[in-house]
Order: structure tokens, then C-alpha cells, then sequence
């Protein structure tokens, strides 16, 4: 008997540059689960063929001609659902681009190299193949988010200019003062999901909240900034030395581990790598916030490929605080909620939009027996 024939992941290429296009379609055929089946120059052919060609899935460019990529997966993501990877420049108007992306639904970033020469695309080769071949095997459902309307409704999908979200202080209170401290970490899937979440928080929430995502480091201050548009919550990228404080969304830089040292200050650290292969580490976070926060700390576990996140909810459940993991039918990826279920780290494993009232609850709960301010 002939041995079974291996199936391939069918692959659809969108970049508006033909030499990219046949760089690009070298490195998927090389690998042996892959098989480009077409390429498209924009983001007009770029839907056309998403629905004659049904790939498993796209790499997408964002600046091309006539239809650009946020505009292209904003309409195939709310009408012909396909797993999306981003490849596409991590300058600071490719990260915004590729930011936006990934909250109508995109699954995963690679960055080109600043100069895209061939040469340079190589050193990004294992992990292009890598996202696509985890892209591929991903459900997707259709988005209908407000950013998604907003791209593809205003000016025949142009995407409108946003004012500056306005500058939110914080309330003060004193560093030797316990609050609660949410720690929430997240890895593929979790800019969308993020937003999902973030307009729950209110600019007088009584604790303070962590966000770890695994993000490049030019992806983080505009995170940030994008973020702040979708809450009341002031939202800041993490400075090292500062207060934690509640009613603050404190983000991770990317390419930097965060902790929090026993006196409540932000410590960011570069210089230690990746830990355990991640780079921010969500667990680094979460174990710091269980030995500062104690029986107040509240960890939440996202979606992510992978098990960061899973030890240092571990970490929050021994010091008496609460987990909480993202369910499977709403998670991009449930690798890292079910590596964090497994060591039987989780108090509770909800989707998406049930998340927020559990921290609120929790955080209340926290409030009232020990008032926000009393040590």
C-alpha cells in the first residue's frame, strides 16, 4: 500500500511588490505542509481570490494600491472568514497598520526586515513558517467590530484620521497602600480580544491592571495609545520605577520582562532574554504580582499559543488570589488558558464577554473587605 499523501495547507500571498511575492512563495513551498495556490497584488484581488481560490490560509500585506490590507481583512474577516497573517513592516506606520489588523481579526504579525531583500526575509523564515503553519489550523468566525465598520464604511474604506484620546490621571494612592492588581496575559489572538474587554474598565477602577502581551517592541507605545481609544481606564505603556496605581492599564513594553517589586514599583528588564522562549514573559509578571499583592492579586489567562501565563497563575492561586482562563470556543488559540487549566491553576474558565464581570466581581468582592487604601 502507497503511503498516505501528506496533506498541504493551501497558501494565498498578498503583497503588491512581485519580488516579495516570489521571495515569500519560496520560503512557504520550502517547507513540506505548505503550498502557495495563488498571489495578489492588492487588497481588491486579494478578496476576489480569498473566495474563488479558499485558501487555508493568507499572508497579507498592509500598504499596497487600490485596496490596502486593513481594509482587505476587515472585509474577508466579516464576510469570508480566513485565517490572516500580517507580514508587513515593523516601522511605526506598519505597526499601527498591523496593530489594527489584528484587532478585525488577523491572527498573527511576521515583520519584514527594514530593507526586505531577500537576504534579510531568510532571517525571519522559521518564524514565517512557523505563524502560517499554526494560522492555518486556527478557526476563524467573522468580525463585526467597531473598528471593522469604521475601515470599511468611511470614504469607500478609507480609514478615517482618530483624534488623540484624551490624557486620564489616575487616582493616588499611597505606594505603602494594598489594592487589588489585575494581571491579564495574552499571546495570538489577543489585541482583538483585548478590545473586547478593555471598555469594561472605567477611569475609577479600584485596582490596577497589567497587561502582558507578546508583542515586538515597536508594537507596544502604539498599542497603547490604539487601546485608550476602546476604555475610560487611563492606559499607559509601563515605565520602569513607577507606582503601580489603580485606575490604570499598565502595558508591557515589548521585548521587556515586567515585574513588580515588593514596594508596588514597575522594574522592566531587557537584559535577561527570553525566559522559557518569551519575550515579555507573562509568567515573570504574574509570580511578582502574587508576591506583592498576595490574596488581592487576580490573574487572567488569554489566549496564546504555548503555556506562558500557566506557572504564574499557578503562583496567584497558591498566594490565595484569584485565575481566571479564557474558554476555548472564544480563544484564537487555547493553548496557553488549557496549559494554565491543566496544573489546576483556574477558579474559573469563561468566554470572552463574561471576563470583565468576573474581574469587576472579584475586585469589588476584594473592596469591600478590605477598603481600597487600608494596609
Amino acid at each position: 500500500m502507497a503511503p498516505a499523501t501528506l496533506k498541504k495547507f493551501r497558501v494565498l500571498i498578498v503583497d503588491d511588490s512581485a519580488f516579495m511575492r516570489k521571495v515569500l512563495e519560496q520560503i512557504l513551498n520550502s517547507d513540506d505542509q505548505l503550498q502557495v495556490v495563488g498571489h495578489a497584488k492588492d487588497g481588491r484581488e486579494a478578496v476576489a481570490m480569498a473566495e474563488s481560490l479558499k485558501p487555508d490560509v493568507i499572508t497579507m500585506d498592509i500598504n499596497m494600491p487600490h485596496m490596502d490590507g486593513l481594509q482587505a481583512t476587515a472585509q474577508i474577516m466579516t464576510t469570508n472568514p480566513k485565517p490572516i497573517v500580517i507580514v508587513s513592516s515593523e516601522s511605526r506606520e506598519g505597526a499601527a497598520g498591523s496593530l489594527k489588523s489584528l484587532e478585525l481579526g488577523a491572527i498573527e504579525f511576521v515583520g519584514k526586515p527594514s530593507s526586505g531583500i531577500d537576504l534579510d526575509m531568510q532571517s525571519v523564515k522559521e518564524e514565517l513558517l512557523r505563524k502560517v503553519r499554526m494560522a492555518a489550523k486556527v478557526r476563524v468566525v467573522r468580525t463585526a467590530s467597531r473598528l471593522a465598520l469604521t475601515v470599511q464604511g468611511a470614504n469607500g474604506g478609507a480609514t478615517p484620521a482618530k483624534p488623540s484620546p484624551p490624557v486620564r490621571t489616575a487616582p493616588v494612592i499611597p505606594a505603602d497602600q494594598r489594592f487589588p492588581v489585575v494581571v491579564m496575559g495574552a499571546s495570538t489572538g489577543g489585541p482583538a480580544t483585548v478590545m473586547r474587554l478593555a471598555p469594561g474598565f472605567t477611569r475609577d477602577f479600584p485596582a490596577a491592571v497589567l497587561l502582558v502581551q507578546h508583542m515586538p517592541a515597536s508594537f507596544t507605545t502604539q498599542y497603547a495609545a490604539q487601546l485608550a481609544e476602546f476604555t475610560s481606564i487611563r492606559v499607559k505603556e509601563a515605565e520602569a520605577n513607577e507606582a503601580v496605581q489603580p485606575g490604570t492599564l499598565y502595558i508591557c513594553p515589548g521585548a521587556q520582562h515586567l515585574r513588580v517589586t515588593p514596594t508596588g514599583r514597575i522594574q522592566l528588564d531587557a537584559a535577561s532574554g527570553r525566559i522559557n522562549g518569551y519575550l515579555p514573559n507573562i509568567d515573570v509578571t504574574m509570580e511578582t504580582v502574587a508576591a506583592y499583592a498576595g490574596t488581592m492579586s487576580i490573574g487572567v489567562v488569554l489566549t496564546g499559543m504555548g503555556a506562558d501565563g500557566a506557572n504564574g497563575a499557578k503562583a496567584i492561586k497558591s498566594a490565595g488570589g484569584m485565575v481566571l482562563a479564557q474558554d476555548e470556543a472564544t480563544s484564537v488559540i487555547f493553548g496557553m488558558p488549557a496549559e494554565a487549566i491543566k496544573l489546576n491553576a483556574v477558579d474559573q474558565v469563561l468566554g470572552i464577554d463574561d471576563i470583565y464581570a468576573a474581574i469587576e466581581k472579584r475586585v469589588i468582592s476584594i473592596c469591600k473587605a478590605t477598603p481600597v487604601g487600608v494596609k
